[in-house]
């Protein structure tokens, strides 16, 4: 194997992390369809596939690398949720996690000199400046349209509309 064993161990937690936020988003787009807020649903559905393609991404990056790449067993996710709020709350909150896991591992790559897992996790890191804009300006829909019936309909429907590389001409993917 030519990745570093402590890198190694990371590589594997940053999978489980990946499988438990697709699946933590998945249990939060059904709640989000139960409860009507249909935008909201397809945008955390579209969300639980891209942290699943991220997962394969390292996954497949442990197996090219020489490493036994191995399937994650994730908990049972939440699945109630007090407000649309609460949902996009805890999406920021499990983004941030994410970008603390990543810039970690990519601080161990320097540490251990493997240049090539750093250059791998550059992607991921700005893939992180992407998805916490989009949480974070989602829970800020909430600060300015407030949390009446017809403010929070009008937040589902903005939320298809939030995209950092069109706002910002940010590069991530």
């Amino acid at each position: 194997m030519t990745i570093n064993e402590e890198v190694y161990q990371v590589l594997l937690d940053q999978v489980k992390m990946e499988a438990v936020s697709s699946a933590s988003y998945l249990a939060i787009a059904s709640w989000c369809d139960q409860n009507g807020y249909e935008n909201s649903a397809d945008f955390f559905y579209a969300q639980s596939d891209e942290e699943r393609v991220h997962m394969l991404k390292i996954f497949h990056y442990i197996s090219d690398m020489g490493g036994a790449a191995v399937s994650p067993t994730i908990p049972e996710m939440p699945s109630e949720y007090g407000s649309l709020r609460e949902v996009f709350e805890s999406a920021l909150d499990m983004e941030i996690e994410v970008s603390d896991s990543i810039n970690k591992i990519v601080n161990l790559c320097r540490k251990n000199n493997d240049f090539a897992t750093e250059s791998f996790m550059q992607w991921f890191v700005n893939e992180q400046v992407e998805e916490e804009y989009v949480a974070r300006r989602a829970v800020e829909l909430f600060d300015l349209f407030g949390s009446d019936p017809l403010s929070i309909m009008m937040i589902d429907e903005r939320i298809p509309k939030i995209n950092y590389t069109q706002t910002n001409g940010g590069t991530a993917e």
